[in-house]
């Protein structure tokens, strides 16, 4: 009697990859929408493509490649036409005699595999890997991406008349309608890579006797390449093109906007430009949509912060502020909070400068000085609105500090970021703007510091032999804390670009104001002083988070050293 093949979910199941019940809402909705279950389940984001392609593997009996792994470029691959391997998304691996085996993403298209058969006239043995890997190998190895930034920017290398080069690229960055002509052929090319990447900004810097290329990459400049300098006024014309920016204008300071689908997502880009000595530097700032709608469990909170942020958020009136530097993460906190928020019951309205991303559900004002539509003029209004909660982008001065504790102390419920270091300074920061003291002490209901910090990369993560000591002795980290705790590294693999990290998670300051704290605010007392008292109230420093996540072999002792200026941290606490 044949043995009963187990069901895609039965398998995920089993695994516990999934639970039933989100078993059933992908079974309804991939009955609903004509999809598979696996299809349902990724969608849904109840389950990982890596696992529903290794359950499929399992289920049908077939090997699965992990092309994260160090996988070589294949031998094979000029056995396949190359229309076929991008369009069909397959890889072939490695021949042996009249059999090929063959990477593809899904074993029930029996169609492809008939047509290949027929096509090389040889027997397949199928592996499966998901098809967004085999996109991103396809990208690296076969003259897409990867290599074709390369390839553009060597074709303008090659080239002997370098004024002509200059001038006709100039002409045609001006026209805009060739797709093919190298400058806008590599301006394309650099934007698509940067994005697969996951770069969060393109930095395009004049220099000297070259234009260097770089990509910040979970908040850290890695270079790309360098331009031609012949190329240079070509490369920033186009830019300054496809941004709506006044190409004539080369003295000022400007700001603008791409939109660009790549993939099959829209991608959103602001675009600021900078007069330096050696000419314009372009700086391209990539906003994803999905890079602010983790949600407050991806933010990578400690379960009694997060227990505590969720209490916070759910205040009825009061001021709650995120401080920290630019790039730190506040904007991506803060709309994390207001989603958790937007219910059809309350109304959200926000004052931004500028509004990057678009939310269904809020009422979303974009800051606009040039025409006296100011933080402080766009708050006085949303009183007028009858909102329930408030977000302010930023309290810059002490109109708008003002106008935002009336509002805390009328019943709403404030969002808003600050500039400074850590929790207990914001306090001292809001009071030298000149708002009253009994003000503050009576508005602000709590202020999280934060920082982001790079995760290790789980493809290539590994115990680490020889930590640092020097790091360790810096951080405050004893063998004491150490005991019974391994140390991890990233090892570097392609998944990570060979860095060893890879996605970032925040480090977190939870003050939450208290009956001490508000006398202290009351009575202008100096920052060690409010930081003693937060800590007796059960603040973590963000050292302290740091290191919680060290010893949960989440990032290393190195990244959190870089990120906290642990050496000031520790001064201050001695």
């Amino acid at each position: 009697m044949a043995r009963r093949r187990k069901k895609l979910g039965e398998i995920l199941v089993s695994w516990d990859v999934v639970s039933p019940e989100a078993l059933k809402e992908a079974i309804a909705y991939a009955s609903e929408h004509g999809k598979r279950v696996g299809e349902a389940l990724v969608e849904l984001e109840l389950a990982k493509e890596d696992d529903v392609t290794k359950a499929l593997a399992a289920q049908f009996d077939l090997e699965y490649v992990d092309l994260d792994k160090n996988v070589q470029v294949p031998a094979a691959l000029d056995l396949v036409p190359e229309k076929i391997i991008k369009d069909e998304k397959v890889l072939p691996m490695k021949k042996d005699g009249n059999r090929l085996k063959i990477i593809i993403s899904d074993p029930l298209n029996l169609e492809l595999q008939d047509k290949l058969r027929f096509l090389l006239n040889m027997e397949l043995d199928c592996a499966l890997a998901p098809r967004s890997k085999i996109q991103r190998f396809i990208d690296t190895f076969l003259g897409g991406i990867g290599t074709s930034v390369d390839e553009a920017i060597e074709e303008i290398d090659r080239d002997t008349d370098l004024l002509a080069k200059e001038a006709e690229a100039y002409k045609k960055a001006l026209v805009g309608d060739d797709a093919d002509a190298p400058v806008i052929k590599l301006i394309n090319l650099l934007i698509s890579e940067a994005v697969r990447m996951r770069a969060s900004d393109i930095h395009v810097e004049p220099m000297s006797d070259r234009v260097r290329v770089r990509y910040r990459i979970d908040g850290v400049c890695i270079n790309r390449d360098n331009i031609p300098k012949s190329m240079q006024g070509a490369v920033i014309a186009r830019l300054k093109i496809i941004s709506g920016i006044d190409i004539a204008e080369k003295r000022l300071p400007q700001d603008g906007r791409i939109k660009m689908k790549i993939g099959n997502q829209q991608i959103d880009f602001r675009v600021s430009s900078l007069p330096a000595y050696h000419g314009e530097s372009v700086v391209l700032r990539i906003l994803r949509p999905d890079s602010v709608k983790i949600g407050i469990v991806g933010l990578g909170f400690e379960e009694d912060d997060y227990d505590r942020f969720q209490k916070i958020i759910r205040q009825p009136n009061g001021i709650f502020l995120v401080t920290g530097p630019t790039g730190s993460g506040k904007t991506t906190t803060l709309y994390a909070a207001l989603q958790e928020l937007n219910r059809p019951d309350r109304k959200i309205i926000t004052a931004e400068d500028p509004v990057e991303y678009n939310f269904t559900g809020m009422n979303q004002c974009q800051v606009k000085e040039e025409i006296g539509l100011t933080f402080a003029r766009i708050l006085r209004s949303m009183l007028r609105q009858a909102p329930n909660i408030i977000l302010v982008g930023e309290i810059r001065d002490r109109e708008v500090g003002e106008v935002a504790v009336q509002a805390a102390l009328t019943g709403h419920l404030v969002f808003s970021t600050l500039h400074t270091n850590d929790a207990p300074s914001a306090i001292t920061r809001l009071i030298d703007m000149g708002i009253k003291p009994f003000l503050v002490a009576s508005s602000v209901q709590a202020i999280m510091a934060q920082r982001l910090i790079r995760s290790i990369c789980n493809e290539c993560k590994e115990i680490d032999p020889a930590p640092d000591r020097f790091v360790l002795r810096m951080l405050g980290l004893t063998d004491e804390d150490l005991a019974g705790h391994h140390l991890y590294r990233g090892r570097g693999c392609n998944r990570c670009n060979n860095v060893g990290y890879r996605g970032r998670q925040g480090i977190f300051e939870m003050l939450e104001m208290n009956n001490e704290l508000r006398e202290l605010a009351f009575h202008r007392a100096p920052t060690n002083e409010l930081r003693r008292a937060a800590r007796a109230g059960g603040m973590r420093t963000l050292l302290e988070d740091g290191k919680l996540k060290i010893l949960r072999g989440i990032t290393t002792a190195e990244e959190l050293s870089r990120i906290t200026q642990a050496e000031g941290i520790l001064a201050e606490e001695q």
